[in-house]
């Protein structure tokens, strides 16, 4: 098993990570009956994708001897509502690490087949943006 998660009421949910331990909240968003304390499930998708890709190109930056600490994915996500779910994720990554154009094109390669943007449905728009310093 992976995780667990606890129903906490007023919409809110609790999921740990059953190996580390390590917690996270989620709450309804403001546009579904909830407080936006914290991210919606729906967030944690989105963002599982940003981290998802600069994870998968952190471990090939790795064997290609390039340090992209410090890289930062800006996540939107934006919602239909009939029905609800999501209908376009923009991630928009501000990529640090001295690469060449070469390795910039294998680090993008490797992102946008990373496991999270292989399991979203095919009707999600995903635009992907990478800006190297």
């Amino acid at each position: 098993m992976t995780s667990a998660v606890t129903y906490l009421g007023d919409l809110r949910c609790e999921s740990k990570h059953l190996k580390s331990e390590d917690t996270f909240m989620t709450d309804a968003p403001t546009d579904n009956n909830g407080k936006g304390a914290a991210f919606s499930p729906t967030d944690t998708v989105a963002t599982g994708l940003a981290s998802c890709m600069l994870t998968v190109m952190g471990i090939k930056a790795n064997d290609l001897e390039i340090d992209l600490k410090g890289s930062i994915a800006q996540v939107t996500k934006t919602m239909n509502s009939n029905p609800r779910r999501i209908s376009q994720i923009d991630v928009v990554l501000d990529m640090n690490g001295n690469c060449d154009k070469r390795a910039q094109l294998i680090l993008e390669r490797i992102a946008n087949t990373c496991p999270v943007h292989n399991s979203l449905h095919p009707d999600i728009i995903k635009n992907i943006t990478f800006n190297w310093s």
